[in-house]
């Protein structure tokens, strides 16, 4: 017996041997059948990678790969060709315009060579220097002091300004589809328009051959007055102007009749030297805001008032006191 199993024992180490070179054998026969294929995946940013895979279709080998494609991401071959010769698949990305083509031909739509032209059309900037107008602006000044009956009068004339404008403009198919100013610079400014509203009036002319306009004011008396002296020519002269009332401090005509036999109106009644007859009417722009729009009527005399004074009638003697003394602009017309 023993020396049958010594003799059986080189049997089986031949059989092992044989079994692991059968195993081997069939190994490198299925490598080979299996056709590894070594394949070069670039990526959008130039970085590429070799990958050992057994699959074909490229969607498959990105798969197996762990390699995600992002929706603006172009794959050639695509995702679903085999692999071809060159063993390469490129991934690229895609631009607005490529992909708005992409998207009308995946949807299957009837697209013209044109459309398809011009969505892929490239972008092109351009610098562009033009000169622009500035409008000028109106502005109203109303020294009417609400008076029912108005009218404009042009202080300043507007004008124009102009200014160079830099522009970035951006053209597909020579179609401008954007502007963006990039620079400005004014070559001349705009001039204001300056319009006054003041109260309707009369025009006048001085002694020295130039216009002034005379507010007839708001009242029915003033509009009286201003009737009685339309076409004459009044005298402009600048007379030192104060106040005065009926109290016995002021003038000591405590029933305040005036030297006309009228009795005094406040901001109506003036005291003039004899230069000056009773009833010659005076307008005085500076006090249009009064309760007769600046229209007076001299009715009065005074020991103090010459020729180059006036004294106005007010209501009460802290109305003159607040009035004081001043020197003002008046239109004396001599009837």
């Amino acid at each position: 017996m023993k020396k049958n199993e010594q003799a059986s024992l080189p049997v089986l180490k031949i059989l092992v041997i044989t079994l692991i070179m059968v195993s081997a054998l069939g190994i490198t026969v299925l490598g080979f059948n299996a056709n590894i294929n070594n394949v070069k995946i670039i990526f959008a940013n130039n970085y590429e990678m070799d990958v050992l895979t057994t699959k074909t279709k490229v969607a498959d080998i990105l798969e197996e790969s762990h390699v995600v494609i992002l929706p603006e991401e172009n794959v050639v071959p695509n995702l679903e060709s085999e692999i071809s010769e060159t063993k390469t698949i490129t991934i690229s990305t895609v631009s607005n315009d490529e992909a708005e083509v992409v998207k009308l031909a995946e949807e299957n739509q009837q697209v013209s060579l044109e459309q398809l032209l011009g969505n892929y059309s490239p972008i092109v900037e351009k610098i562009v220097v033009e000169e622009v107008v500035i409008p000028f602006e109106t502005i109203t000044k109303n020294v009417s002091n609400d008076s029912t009956i108005t009218t404009n009068k042009v202080l300043q004339n507007g004008k124009d300004g102009l200014k160079r404008v830099t522009y970035k403009i951006k053209y597909q198919n020579d179609i401008e589809i954007e502007r963006t100013v990039i620079n400005e610079e004014i070559i001349e400014e705009a001039v204001d328009k300056i319009v006054q509203v003041q109260s309707k009036a009369t025009t006048v002319t001085s002694r020295g051959s130039y216009d002034r306009t005379a507010s007839v004011g708001s009242s029915a008396t003033a509009n009286t007055l201003a009737s009685k002296v339309e076409g004459i020519t009044p005298i402009v002269k600048t007379m030192n102007t104060s106040a005065y009332c009926a109290c016995t401090q002021c003038c000591g005509k405590s029933n305040g009749i005036t030297s006309s036999g009228a009795k005094a109106t406040a901001w109506y009644t003036l005291a003039a030297g004899k230069s000056y007859p009773i009833g010659t009417i005076i307008y005085i722009p500076a006090l249009s805001n009064k309760p007769n729009g600046g229209w007076f009527v001299v009715q009065d005399r005074g020991g103090a008032i010459s020729n180059n004074k006036l004294d106005v009638f007010c209501s009460t003697h802290n109305e003159a006191l607040q009035f004081g003394r001043k020197n003002l602009e008046c239109y004396i017309y001599m009837q």
